[in-house]
């Protein structure tokens, strides 16, 4: 796979853009509403001209939540592109491209919550954000994303064993997420849980 990429659609016409799992100790996933919209997502976005998939991976994940290299440790990346087709009503007339192909990462936060920060640019992507189980974004995603969401996750699941054992076991483990996984196709949403700290610049996190 070539390293260095833009966006422009290749001929088959999907643009190269990495997506980000990111993590925290009790093994949850960040989940983010987007900005005027009622849809939620992982960070993503394309990669500029002359970047490598993991420096564009790292300027997604400051512009999309204010997160610096130094506040995640990288565990790992998908090997190959996914790919999923935008449907043509999300398209606008004059676009060529039919869809993204992804590289998704494997990220954890090393940092406090507080250091997330939705609103640091003039145009947020996403106005709120909370924690949520690691298969609950496959079920709740726009549909034409689901099934990458489906193929990221379970190629990146087998690095959390990695992130376990570097933190002792603290977190969870992998038999225990496989035995909730199908209970979570009937959780409730927004799952009830306490939401994230307001502090900081963070506090400024919209609600719905």
């Amino acid at each position: 796979m070539d390293e260095k990429l833009h966006s422009v659609s290749d001929a088959d016409g999907y643009r190269p853009n990495v997506g980000i799992v990111l993590i925290n100790s009790a093994g949850q996933v960040l989940w983010a509403r987007r900005s005027r919209h009622d849809g939620w997502q992982f960070p993503q976005g394309g990669i500029e001209q002359g970047e490598t998939l993991e420096q564009a991976a790292y300027r997604e994940l400051y512009e999309e939540v204010g997160l610096r290299p130094e506040n995640v440790e990288l565990v790992g990346r998908t090997r190959d592109w996914l790919r999923y087709d935008v449907p043509g009503s999300l398209r606008s007339r004059s676009t060529t491209f039919k869809g993204q192909k992804q590289v998704w990462f494997l990220m954890k936060l090393v940092a406090s919550d507080c250091t997330i920060c939705l609103d640091h640019s003039d145009a947020p992507e996403f106005d709120r954000w909370q924690w949520v189980d690691y298969w609950l974004p496959p079920r709740k995603v726009v549909s034409f994303k689901r099934s990458v969401y489906e193929l990221a996750l379970s190629e990146l699941e087998p690095m959390l064993r990695f992130v376990a054992e570097s933190t002792g076991g603290a977190f969870f483990d992998l038999a225990s997420l496989l035995s909730i996984a199908p209970s979570l196709a009937t959780s409730p949403w927004p799952p009830s849980r306490p939401s994230p700290p307001r502090c900081g610049r963070n506090a400024r996190t919209r609600r719905a």
